[in-house]
């Protein structure tokens, strides 16, 4: 269940996102209000999964708000104006809705909303101390709504991609809503090395490593991965520790 907060100063507006909202079992609908100052005071007394936000409010706008939150909820905006959707998804709004809104596109909206939802409760359950191997040699993933088994010896690398990962493994590739910091949590530290913030490479697919990049073979052709700067040191003492 997710407890949700209207932010819009239209009462048209706030009377059919709480309709819809009464139609959804897994949304709560906690508060509405009709401006900024007024939610910021409701954030503070409640605790918000999901906030519909109005972009255009007086006072302090929709993206202002947001912006003014060290930690977030997740956002939806609700707009009657279009030219604000590329600010919107750089501040990660989950969705920009257009008003008129009809169901059909609400409910687009909110699946998403639950599915990161779920993603964050998984990764604040999960235990974020590294670990070793634990004899286990593969792993499931949901990918095309089916559970996909990942064989740790298969994998090449994995590149992040926003919300989802893709794992390239030596035959194909899976691609899964995951984040990379959620997967590197789970993930044996003595077999798999993050080198950059959109790559995590098997240790044993290293084929050659250079002050800047990262060789492994892919489909018969050697793939460049980069090191980030913040990596760099990591992934030459691995190859200092075990360079002849």
């Amino acid at each position: 269940m997710m407890n949700t907060l209207i932010i819009d100063d239209e009462p048209l507006a706030l009377d059919v996102l709480e309709t819809y909202i009464g139609q959804i079992p897994q949304l709560n609908l906690v508060a509405k209000c009709s401006n900024a100052l007024e939610a910021n005071e409701l954030l503070r007394a409640h605790a918000i999964d999901l906030i519909f936000l109005d972009i255009q409010m007086p006072q302090v706008s929709g993206v202002d708000f947001i912006k003014t939150l060290q930690h977030p909820p997740l956002f939806i905006f609700t707009t009657a104006y279009s030219n604000y959707a590329l600010e919107g998804f750089e501040l990660n709004a989950i969705d920009y809705l257009l008003k008129p809104i009809s169901i059909n596109r609400f409910m687009k909206a909110v699946n998403k909303a639950l599915e990161q939802f779920e993603l964050r409760k998984r990764e604040e359950e999960s235990d974020h101390e590294p670990h070793e191997g634990d004899g286990k040699e593969f792993f499931f993933v949901k990918a095309d709504k089916k559970l996909v088994k990942i064989k740790y010896d298969e994998i090449l690398y994995i590149e992040g991609l926003k919300d989802y990962v893709i794992i390239r493994l030596e035959q194909g590739r899976v691609v899964t809503l995951q984040t990379m910091k959620s997967l590197e949590e789970k993930l044996p530290v003595d077999k798999f090395k993050r080198i950059h913030r959109s790559y995590i490479v098997s240790i044993d697919k290293i084929k050659a490593v250079d002050g800047t990049s990262v060789d492994v073979m892919e489909k018969g052709q050697i793939k460049q991965l980069p090191i980030g700067k913040n990596y760099r040191d990591e992934i030459l003492e691995i190859v200092n520790q075990n360079k002849l």
